[in-house]
């Protein structure tokens, strides 16, 4: 689960409530002076962008989520903003609720665990055909690509592996003795990845494929 995702959801159920707190009555004269109720409308459209984003990112653009809050979100002839707010409100904490117990998982999650376990098995193929080198540089683009993910997940800058690694740690993705066997992997990668086949052997590999396989088991879940 994204950490900066749950922070968000956070962030816009406060400011949810804020809005909330800002019911007044308002007196509609083209409607021969109809009391309604409504809230702050600026506050409320900034409010439905960030939370529409929030959506797609974490739930998807194609989950019932988002779909529904696009259709509740429009205003129909004789809409007050409060209407508006109290038919939003009910599938923003149904997201909220589902997201942060572990319920969704996005499309982008299962066609990146697809790509992961392709490259895995194609490392692992490479090296039971004697060609070790060939599936350390494979096993370790794939690492290389999860610490990507990971950084953009929690809104760090990309760079080498071992500086991506490093700046993964700090920020308590994950402990230092993880931190540890990524610098082993990555070492290993780059021998491969440099033409110094005598700098490891097929153990090496078979042991890094499987770390690699751990790593994506604990880290690369839903978003």
């Amino acid at each position: 689960m994204n950490k900066k995702h749950v922070q968000r959801f956070g962030e816009l159920q406060q400011q949810l409530e804020h809005i909330e707190s800002t019911r007044h009555k308002k007196r509609l004269e083209h409607l021969n002076n109809l009391e309604v109720d409504m809230v702050d409308s600026e506050a409320l459209s900034e409010w439905k962008v960030k939370t529409k984003s929030l959506l797609i990112n974490s739930c998807g653009v194609d989950s019932e989520h988002y779909k529904e809050f696009i259709k509740a979100e429009k205003p129909g002839v004789m809409d007050t903003t409060y209407e508006v707010l109290l038919r939003i409100r009910p599938i923003f904490k149904a997201a909220k609720e589902d997201y942060e117990g572990g319920y969704l998982t996005s499309v982008r999650s299962l066609v990146q665990a697809e790509v992961f376990d392709s490259v895995l098995e194609q490392a692992s193929e490479l090296l039971l055909s004697g060609y070790h080198t060939a599936a350390a540089v494979i096993a370790g683009v794939a690492l290389e690509t999860a610490l990507r993910e990971l950084c953009d997940r929690n809104t760090i800058k990309h760079g080498m592996m071992n500086t991506m690694n490093d700046s993964l740690a700090k920020a308590g993705i994950y402990n230092k003795n993880q931190q540890k066997r990524i610098t082993a992997l990555a070492g290993i990668r780059n021998s491969a990845a440099h033409g110094k086949p005598d700098e490891f052997n097929s153990e090496n590999v078979k042991s890094m494929i499987q770390e690699v396989e751990q790593f994506l088991a604990q880290n690369m879940g839903e978003q």
